[in-house]
């Protein structure tokens, strides 16, 4: 079976974790500071703050952004549930904004429309949570227009797109953000297991994370209600969370860093080599901004169904007999159970719902070899064939 995504371990990433097993410190020393630099450096953020996964990250973005019961996050539906669990876990309200049709980001339009009608109801977000769906970038100048037009907060969930950027400067820099949030799962771009990053440029955001990502515990003296008791003393001065990055991740990051730009790089010649192969099939391919420089973490086709005499699950179906692990990024978060009990229901974003009934991830990796991609290819067109 070809995976959709897999993780590249080399030597160096091993002698990195085993060094780190060999030392003092398997928590809470130097390697986790020293990735943070390396990301923070990387993209041009003047904060970076590691913790166990994206998601933990997206939750700490929130609340040190003031996220709480009464407010409102506004997110893409088609992303992974974290995008907008975040907000339920502050106790906010969550609502979507549909996609634009050929990005299949968060749509500018959409978001603008939504903001209208809201304002004169009352019902504005504080925050809102652009998607990098694939890797590619949403309209961020667009976004960031309107959040100082309407007043709210901007996270990027960036987990698809470490590596790429925006009109010509690494995503992550925070230039039309407030938080920006990472992933290092092992199908993403580079890996720590399982981990993930929040970057800011505001040194208070920053403060606040990281208390909450370590119970709100400090040992700074400028932090506490009172002189210390003595050199064994912390406080507790907020609520927050156990979601600490480990030595051992971080180790395996600071390598996999060194290789960030050859795999996107990578990646890029594997999507280009896909537009070329795929061309006459009927199917449509990703189209890329022209503001864009993608971290291709996924290579997502639609199928042309008024052009194939299957559906959609039997071509998918069809792919993986044949070998090929395909997967679809994602199943609209509105249309999930959970979220339809809130008064979601089929129909409220039709791109999104649309986009769903077409969409499927193609294997894309960084040491995927031409001969996979080629059985990949292969397997497609059997698949789609009459």
């Amino acid at each position: 079976m070809i995976p959709y995504g897999r993780q590249d371990i080399t030597q160096a990433d091993i002698d990195a974790v085993v060094g780190v097993l060999q030392s003092d410190f398997l928590t809470q020393g130097p390697m986790v500071p020293r990735f943070e630099q390396s990301v923070a450096q990387h993209v041009g953020a003047s904060h970076a703050l590691a913790v166990n996964s994206a998601t933990s990250a997206l939750h700490i973005a929130c609340l040190a952004l003031g996220l709480g019961p009464g407010d409102r996050l506004w997110t893409t539906p088609v992303t992974f549930v974290a995008s907008a669990n975040c907000g339920l876990y502050c106790g906010a309200e969550v609502d979507f904004v549909d996609i634009d049709p050929r990005t299949y980001n968060l749509c500018p339009q959409a978001l603008e429309r939504k903001l209208v009608r809201a304002e004169r109801e009352g019902r504005l977000p504080k925050v809102v949570v652009p998607v990098h769906l694939c890797g590619q970038p949403c309209d961020m100048q667009a976004i960031h227009a309107l959040a100082r037009r309407y007043g709210f907060k901007i996270i990027e969930d960036a987990s698809h797109a470490i590596g790429g950027k925006y009109q010509g400067e690494f995503i992550g820099n925070g230039r039309y953000s407030d938080i920006t949030v990472f992933s290092f799962h092992p199908v993403k771009i580079i890996t720590t297991a399982e981990g993930g990053m929040a970057l800011t440029n505001d040194a208070e955001l920053a403060n606040k994370m990281a208390l909450l990502r370590s119970h709100g515990i400090t040992r700074d003296p400028a932090q506490m209600t009172h002189e210390a008791d003595g050199p064994w003393y912390y406080q507790q001065i907020d609520l927050g969370f156990n979601y600490r990055m480990t030595e051992l991740q971080a180790a395996l990051g600071v390598t996999q860093m060194e290789r960030l730009d050859q795999y996107v790089a990578r990646r890029h010649q594997l999507a280009r080599r896909y537009d070329d192969l795929l061309g006459s099939l009927p199917v449509t391919t990703p189209w890329q901004h022209p503001d864009s420089y993608s971290g291709l973490h996924l290579y997502v086709i639609r199928l042309q169904l008024d052009k194939l005499q299957k559906t959609h699950r039997q071509v998918f179906e069809a792919l993986r007999e044949l070998g090929i692990g395909v997967n679809l990024h994602y199943i609209p978060v509105h249309t999930q159970p959970y979220y339809q009990r809130m008064g979601f229901q089929t129909g409220d974003f039709p791109q999104a719902e649309s986009y769903y009934a077409e969409a499927i991830s193609l294997p894309m990796f960084q040491t995927m070899s031409e001969e996979q991609q080629d059985q990949v290819v292969k397997a497609l067109v059997s698949s789609t064939a009459g």
